[in-house]
């Protein structure tokens, strides 16, 4: 059997398990989320998880890219790190990668069987729980110098959650997985907070007043100090293109010497720290100043985490799927928004980059997510929508989203399979509008696969 059919059978076994993130409909109860299963595996493994520092973030959005701005800035100190996110685009190993590479299939095949006796041992254990496992685990043995760990689902109940970290990162709260952490966003903020640790720092990006008031009350009850973006840690926008935008950070304390800077008074030899980034939208400036903020309280402890190295790991970060345009000629932009938030910031980002030219938005969604909420955000920008929907068991019926779009007075067909769809989109385009894709991020991954497979390479297309 070679190594790639090993790999499936791997996976097969992995997906025997209870997948709640496949599961429709899914309530929020104890019997589902609980850390006790965790928490017996981890002790059969001889926690693996207590072999490394580990800083943990989670957040609604923006978190994978936080997790991303700081294990390549560690990965730019000459540190082995680890990076556990989810979910994957293309390729489940992508979830457990050490200094930005996915775990190898033949290290997945070997971990999994070496760890089988011990899950077997474990009632009821989730697919989540087990890949958090092999996570711990495999960076335990690739002895790993730090590992940046994202949340899958919520926070105080999250199969991470076992762990104790250096520090503790929180993005921005909105609302997502209403029927899994509440209907307010103050129960989702509570959900989050459940990371937060005696004594450990936490850094949070800006909140809503309703989820600051959670957060802080939940730092104060264990000693954490806190910094908030916005408020102790600050950043403007500068340039932008299609390749990369740029951004200055600096601390409230050196408020001062910003005045002076933007007075340019010749007496002041001080400069706010500037950065350039492939992520492009305002609201990745925001998530760079929240890395930005947690690798300064690491440097803190750690001289080798220079402002050097965070500059290089900036501008070096990889995170797809996130506002990233894949082709000039034809314009194809893939994005990953699947909740209100980050539809309107999607827009935004529209109106920044590509002024004036409405697209043709191929859009399929998950069942349990707020789709008329997303459209009515998406549909000024929008010239045609082709509906679709990926292979997944919660995926949307695409004719649900075309009735959606009728009612908003856009032209809309629903295309099934998800390759008629693009090659439909990339026609009406016909080079003079883009092609957007959004609404989910298996759709957003399978149109990358997609575009892969056409162009024989990983590389967007920077240059037509």
């Amino acid at each position: 059997m070679t190594i790639e059919e090993q790999y499936q059978n791997t996976l097969d076994y992995l997906f025997s398990f209870v997948d709640y993130s496949l599961t429709k409909q899914l309530v929020y109860s104890p019997e589902k989320f609980n850390l006790d299963r965790m928490t017996k595996l981890l002790d059969l493994m001889g926690n693996p998880q207590n072999a490394y520092p580990i800083v943990h973030v989670t957040g609604t959005k923006g978190k994978g890219s936080v997790a991303s701005f700081c294990s390549s800035t560690l990965k730019e100190s000459g540190y082995k790190v680890g990076l556990y996110t989810s979910p994957h685009l293309i390729d489940y190993n992508e979830r457990i990668q050490v200094n930005l590479v996915a775990i190898p299939h033949a290290d997945m095949v070997t971990l999994v069987d070496r760890l089988r006796p011990m899950i077997d041992q474990v009632k009821e254990i989730t697919t989540f729980e087990i890949s958090t496992a092999i996570a711990f685990q495999y960076f335990k043995e690739q002895k790993v110098d730090y590992a940046v760990i994202e949340v899958g689902l919520g926070g105080r109940l999250d199969a991470t959650n076992v762990v104790d970290p250096i520090l503790t990162v929180i993005t921005t709260i909105s609302y997502d997985h209403q029927a899994i952490l509440g209907n307010s966003i103050a129960e989702i903020a509570a959900e989050k907070a459940g990371i937060i640790k005696p004594g450990k720092p936490v850094v949070l990006a800006s909140q809503t007043n309703e989820a600051l008031q959670i957060l802080l009350q939940k730092a104060d009850e264990n000693g954490s100090t806190v910094t908030l973006v916005g408020r102790d840690m600050l950043y403007v926008a500068l340039e932008h293109d299609l390749d990369s935008q740029s951004l200055f950070i600096w601390s409230i304390n050196d408020q001062d010497n910003m005045n002076n800077f933007i007075d340019e008074d010749p007496e002041n030899k001080w400069k706010p720290m500037k950065f350039i980034i492939p992520l492009l939208g305002a609201h990745q400036l925001e998530n760079a100043t929240t890395a930005y903020s947690s690798l300064k309280i690491l440097q803190k402890q750690d001289s080798k985490i220079t402002d050097e190295a965070i500059v290089a790991g900036f501008k070096n970060v990889y995170w797809p799927c996130r506002f990233e345009v894949i082709s000039r000629h034809p314009m194809i932009i893939l994005d990953s928004a699947h909740n209100r938030d980050s539809a309107i910031k999607l827009r935004l980002t529209l109106d920044e980059y590509i002024p004036g030219n409405d697209v043709v938005l191929i859009f399929g969604s998950s069942e349990d997510k707020d789709v008329r909420g997303m459209l009515v955000d998406l549909m000024p920008r929008v010239h045609r929508v082709i509906a679709t929907q990926s292979i997944h068991p919660r995926a949307l019926d695409a004719g649900v989203i075309v009735n959606y779009a009728h009612l908003m007075g856009k032209k809309a067909q629903a295309i099934l399979p998800l390759e008629e769809a693009f090659k439909k989109a990339v026609n009406l385009a016909n080079g003079e509008r883009a092609v957007l894709v959004a609404g989910s991020i298996f759709v957003a991954a399978a149109v990358k696969e997609l575009w892969i497979n056409q162009q024989g390479n990983l590389q967007p297309d920077r240059n037509g």
